[in-house]
């Protein structure tokens, strides 16, 4: 059975993952809402499944290999490359930089499905795309779990992007700079669950 929108965010909701207050994001900005994705991650069946709806999505462009970023995407790839019976590797970053390591390759003629679990800034993804570019490896897709951007228009690096995409749950947040942000001029308290830094 297919995961619909209304079935993800009812999930969100029942595990307390949609969170209001005040939150420095991982990419720095502000906003009131936060969506805490371990809430999905730490939940095997709920994993499974969303993973399956990703690996469904993409199957007939038969991905060779799915990457995720570090530390979120670590278990939605490999459970997505489960699904489709291919291998997961990650990015992540040394020095800032984001690199594969472990001994983690990336073939020409690989067909890579990247995936994050929350969408934001879009910019952990760019760092993955073109890690994986890098390599000479094709990209087939994008799938996210939830964005709270468009991923069809996320830009890659001077007007490119990833055709293929899918985000199982848009929620479109309004966030802010921090020098501009309604609730910092208004001295509410800040928390900041992020787990990268710009």
């Amino acid at each position: 059975m297919s995961l619909t929108q209304a079935d993800l965010h009812g999930a969100l909701a029942e595990r307390g993952a949609l969170l209001q207050g005040h939150f420095r994001l991982s990419s720095g900005r502000h906003s009131d809402r936060f969506v805490q994705k371990f809430r999905i991650l730490e939940d095997p069946v709920l994993l499974e499944r969303v993973a399956r709806e990703l690996a469904d999505r993409f199957r007939s462009l038969e991905p060779t290999i799915v990457v995720g970023a570090a530390v979120g995407g670590i278990l939605l790839a490999y459970e997505v490359a489960r699904q489709l019976g291919t291998k997961a590797i990650f990015v992540e970053k040394v020095n800032g930089v984001p690199v594969l390591r472990r001994g983690f390759t990336l073939r020409p003629d690989d067909r890579a499905l990247l995936v994050e679990d929350v969408l934001t800034t879009g910019q952990s993804m760019r760092e993955t795309i073109d890690v994986v570019r890098a390599t000479g490896a094709s990209i087939v897709g994008l799938g996210v779990i939830v964005s709270r951007a468009d991923p069809v228009t996320l830009s890659v690096s001077k007007g490119d992007r990833i055709g293929n995409t899918v985000a199982l749950l848009d929620l479109p947040l309004q966030s802010y700079d921090e020098a501009e942000c309604p609730q910092c001029r208004a001295g509410e308290p800040l928390t900041d669950p992020g787990s990268r830094r710009a």
